[in-house]
């Protein structure tokens, strides 16, 4: 492994473990102290996040892209953005860095370092709140930083290096938005949904409803990846 990638996949490994300590820790904090309301719960958890994603992209993004989401990385792959064989390695890293995020927002609670959810999150509507999170997703993504490449003439190379600010913001202001939209709060990552099953407090879901999560997620990124190939082709 080159010394390249091994930074990047540090960067793709500890962006994701903050993105996740946010998710969480700003859910246990929310729920504290918001004396029982949700709605207000949900508001704090939703721009804890948002601002997250921001700070997070800007930072990172110069390194590995900063996609924090194996969804990501597989669209970028079939987007020949990302090297094939480096795919993998990203989605491991976003993984492990998942559930290292999940681990430390527990301890900074003082909560059991993983525990499975009770979070029910399920049935059709749920799934299909997923498929239309990550499809909006993925269209904010390709949107932003194709045109940002046509405008700078920069190589299609791990889509948010030599990032556009604009794309950062772009990102972490539909999360927010999507939070509220959707049924599902819009977890649209399957590293983010595999990690919050392992957190019994307010961002959870059952470890049951995870694959149906996934499935429509995953789906969400295919059908975007085809789509903008096709309203931005590489030769537009």
């Amino acid at each position: 492994m080159s010394a390249t990638l091994t930074r990047r996949l540090a960067a793709e490994f500890l962006g994701t473990l903050f993105l996740l300590a946010a998710v969480v820790g700003s859910g246990i904090m929310a729920e504290r102290l918001a004396a029982g309301d949700t709605a207000l719960a949900l508001l704090a958890n939703t721009i804890a996040t948002g601002a997250a994603l921001i700070a997070l992209i800007l930072a990172l993004g110069p390194i590995s892209g900063a996609h924090l989401n194996p969804a990501v990385s597989l669209a970028e792959s079939l987007s020949g953005a990302l090297p094939w064989p480096e795919a993998p390695a990203y989605i491991a890293a976003q993984l492990a860095g998942a559930f290292a995020g999940v681990a430390a927002a527990h301890l900074m609670f003082g909560t059991p370092i993983f525990s499975l959810s009770v979070h029910m999150r399920s049935g059709p509507a749920q799934a299909f709140s997923e498929f239309v999170a990550t499809f909006g997703l993925l269209a904010v993504i390709f949107g932003c930083t194709r045109l940002h490449r046509e405008e700078t003439g920069a190589p299609p190379t791990r889509s948010l290096g030599g990032i556009n600010p604009c794309t950062a913001f772009a990102v972490g202001a539909y999360i927010t938005s999507a939070y509220w939209f959707t049924a599902s709060t819009s977890f649209a990552n399957p590293a983010v949904t595999l990690a919050r099953a392992l957190t019994n407090t307010f961002s959870g879901i059952r470890p049951i409803d995870v694959p149906a999560f996934i499935a429509a997620q995953l789906a969400g990124a295919l059908s975007a990846t085809l789509l903008f190939r096709w309203l931005l082709p590489p030769n537009r």
